[in-house]
């Protein structure tokens, strides 16, 4: 019990009074009154969620599956198979090559069973190690693409969460430029598909790295990619005192020059193949993938870019990252590479590898940003109205036969009451408020009657309507 005034949380002496009084003066509130008012309940927890962490109510989580459903067809259009891998791994799989920044953002801790253990912080690492120990299990090439949700304590910023979903697809037990193509390829359709108009850049670590051993500088390469992975965000100045401080003065201005602009795609590619010592195996396989680009007429969509170089250490090969042309400054919505070497952390032999990765979360605040999605507050773009509520099953039964015929359709559950349209009226107002485009008003026997048919945006009404018209008139 509540015995004294002051003992009851300000926070609900004041929603108490302003319900009651309309105003949130203390000092006009009779304590008498408000405690007979007041009724003492269990304490109980504020409902909050975590900084980075959301919740999604309907209209949200539409839109998000309505992308993933997109997302979803197009890895399966190009052949690529559904894999899952638990969300809590051992810190030592997840850790094995991360370090650096991803030590200092992973979610890590001891579980009842003093185990270390971390959640993922991407489905790369995690697919490594599935891969390793599956290998006798899948026909190489194996291809997969794997759909679920990573968590990083990073700082939180528009289009980037501490939990978010990422949308992955891999290629496994193949070098092919092939391959490395497929994948780019992959990234252009899937987002296109999705509304966006994309430009993917992309580089290759391994001609970079020629240019560091080049420079004298090779010993020092996972800390000067993770610097220059920083270009964009830091700006030039700051990423050339960065680097200043790792190579020195002189190495870092021919770093810089390096991944600054040059051109076209083969100007580029000249200039960085001349930079790192001359044609090599990496330069002759972006060579192949312009080619590639070129005979299937989309090379409008890449661009070669040096300063892509992706700051995670398991990168060996081609790396890109994928801006959309109408809002580049959110940040690349996907990205990835080639890692010949990743799989070897779990298993003695080595399984080349490329994929990339689609940030759907930032992928949706780009393109809400730029209205190209369109929420909606159900699926049902039909909705039965409800008469008599003991009629409820006639009312399934009716809409059973438009959900065969392909037409998602709802059935409100609580009775209008009467036809005299007043009480109708909340019916079509909640119908609205659902996103439908119709409301059918049923006859007297909703089985054989003949159906009205509102539609109701123009709030018209189309009556004596069979069941085969209403089906013909929406399809």
């Amino acid at each position: 019990m509540v015995r004294f005034y002051h003992e009851i949380p300000q926070a609900l002496r004041l929603d108490f009074y302003v319900r009651h009084h309309g105003s949130p003066d203390y000092t006009h509130i009779a304590k008498t009154t408000f405690l007979r008012h007041y009724k003492p309940m269990a304490s109980y927890i504020e409902p909050k969620i975590l900084k980075g962490f959301r919740d999604f109510l309907p209209p949200a989580e539409i839109t998000r599956r309505d992308l993933l459903e997109k997302i979803e067809a197009s890895f399966r259009s190009f052949g690529f198979l559904p894999i899952d891998t638990p969300a809590l791994e051992y810190a030592e799989i997840l850790l094995g090559k991360g370090g650096g920044e991803t030590e200092k953002q992973i979610y890590r801790f001891k579980d009842n069973g003093d185990r270390d253990v971390a959640l993922r912080f991407d489905l790369t690492v995690p697919f490594a190690r599935f891969i390793a120990q599956y290998r006798g299990e899948l026909t190489l090439p194996f291809k997969r693409y794997h759909i679920a949700k990573v968590w990083r304590g990073e700082n939180t910023q528009r289009g980037r969460y501490r939990e978010f979903t990422q949308c992955d697809f891999d290629i496994v037990g193949s070098d092919s430029p092939a391959a490395d193509f497929e994948i780019l390829l992959m990234m252009r359709n899937t987002l296109k598909a999705l509304g966006g108009d994309v430009s993917i850049r992309l580089n290759h670590r391994g001609l970079f790295n020629r240019f560091l051993n080049k420079l004298g500088v090779a010993e020092k390469s996972v800390e000067i990619l993770r610097t220059v992975d920083k270009l964009a965000k830091i700006g030039q100045d700051e990423t050339r005192r960065l680097l200043a401080e790792i190579t020195g003065e002189e190495a870092a201005g021919k770093i810089l020059q390096y991944t600054g602009s040059h051109g076209t795609f083969e100007e580029t590619l000249a200039a960085i193949t001349a930079l790192s010592g001359g044609e090599s195996a990496e330069s002759q396989r972006l060579k192949i993938l312009r080619k590639d680009m070129i005979d299937s007429g989309t090379e409008a969509s890449f661009e070669l870019d040096p300063s892509i170089t992706r700051g995670l250490d398991y990168y060996t090969g081609i790396v890109y990252e994928t801006f959309l042309k109408e809002d580049p400054a959110i940040g690349s919505v996907c990205s990835g590479g080639r890692y010949d070497n990743l799989a070897g952390l779990y298993s003695k032999d080595a399984i080349s590898g490329v994929g990339s990765s689609i940030g759907l979360d930032r992928l949706i605040a780009a393109l809400e940003s730029l209205g190209k999605l369109k929420p909606r507050g159900s699926y049902a773009e039909l909705i039965i109205a409800c008469i008599k509520e003991e009629d409820a099953g006639a009312y399934q039964t009716l809409a059973g036969k438009f959900r065969a015929a392909g037409i998602p359709c709802e059935v409100l559950l609580e009775a209008a009451g009467s036809t005299d349209g007043k009480q109708l009226t909340k019916q079509f107002m909640l119908a609205e408020k659902k996103g439908a485009r119709w409301i059918i008003i049923p006859g007297e026997n909703p089985l054989k009657d003949p159906l009205t048919l509102r539609e109701l945006k123009n709030r018209q009404n189309r009556e004596g309507l069979t069941l085969e018209n209403v089906i013909d008139h929406i399809s």
